[in-house]
């Protein structure tokens, strides 16, 4: 389970999962040759930066970047989807990203682009089966829910910027209108005008605001702290995502696993700037594309930092 957002020049999301894929940071340069199962390889395109895993030389993106500000994150979204969609570009559900990232300029470009394209339900190789997922696809102008289900291809625009797993995005959408009362401000007593009813709390504007762990609740959790949100920098947004976070032991599974945010990510769209936080190690560390040789023609790969990592001032 996780939770994708999108704030102006800002993109992030948190990976909620039982188990680590051994997933890096991974920067596809320009030249680096990205093959394709339907479609022509690419040998000279944008170059991409995110979080992947990857399987004989091929990056698996969970998320990334790309160097024109463009943002794509997939989600788990098990039940409600279907691939297969009519259109003319046959991509792998595991293409889409870098199919998308490698060649679009802003969300205008790529909504043209998947609005003709057949997302399709491939496994990867006989031990990596397809996932099922739903994708935040977004620039610093806007963003949309990417999403095939038994009613095709849907690009849903997102006016919160906020996207986790189950239901459907317009599903949850409609949800929102049960916590249209929630408000930053301090209530007002409308209960009843005989009673001299004061809030004896701060923050009890936000009464009723859900807290459990499911899709839906962080749906509403993250949308109504991003949109209250003071603007702010990287550390804001993580703060954001630090509000649907998932802590392990509090999501068991029946097998004994127990699910918990592996890593949090926050890429600045207008720098280039990969950051991420791991379970174990709550520093920030950021990744750079005008670091790396933009042209080159080779996968830079940087392991993720899980030991803890602690300032010490005395």
């Amino acid at each position: 389970m996780c939770t994708a957002i999108s704030a102006g020049r800002y993109f992030g999301r948190t990976l909620d999962y039982d188990r680590s894929f051994g997933e890096e940071v991974v920067f596809v340069p320009r030249k680096f040759p990205l093959p394709f199962r339907h479609v022509p390889n690419m040998q000279d395109h944008h170059a991409i930066l995110g979080m992947a895993n990857v399987q004989d030389g091929y990056p698996l993106y969970y998320d990334a970047i790309n160097e024109r500000g463009l943002y794509m994150a997939g989600l788990n979204f098990v039940h409600s989807c279907r691939y297969g969609n009519p259109g003319t570009h046959r991509i792998a559900a595991f293409e889409l990203i870098p199919w998308v990232l490698s060649q679009c300029d802003d969300l205008a470009q790529a909504r043209a682009f998947l609005s003709d394209t057949t997302i399709l339900g491939e496994d990867f190789s006989d031990t990596l089966p397809c996932a099922r997922l739903h994708w935040l696809l977004a620039d610093g102008h806007g963003a949309i829910a990417v999403e095939c289900t038994k009613h095709g291809l849907a690009l849903h625009d997102n006016p919160v910027g906020v996207l986790t797993n189950e239901p459907s995005f317009d599903d949850q959408m409609c949800q929102l209108t049960h916590f249209m009362h929630l408000s930053p401000e301090e209530p007002v007593n409308r209960f009843s005008s005989r009673l001299d009813l004061k809030p004896y709390s701060r923050g009890m504007g936000a009464v009723g605001l859900p807290g459990d762990l499911s899709s839906q609740s962080r749906f509403v959790r993250a949308a109504f702290t991003k949109l209250n949100a003071a603007p702010g920098g990287v550390g804001q947004v993580f703060r954001i995502l630090g509000s649907v976070e998932q802590v392990r032991g509090c999501c068991r599974l029946p097998d004994g696993s127990m699910e918990h945010t592996l890593y949090t990510a926050v890429c600045d769209g207008e720098r280039g700037i990969y950051y991420y936080t791991t379970c174990h190690n709550r520093r920030i560390t950021g990744i750079a594309m005008e670091r790396e040789n933009m042209d080159g023609n080779a996968l830079f790969r940087f392991p993720l930092s899980h030991s803890e990592d602690i300032h010490r001032q005395n």
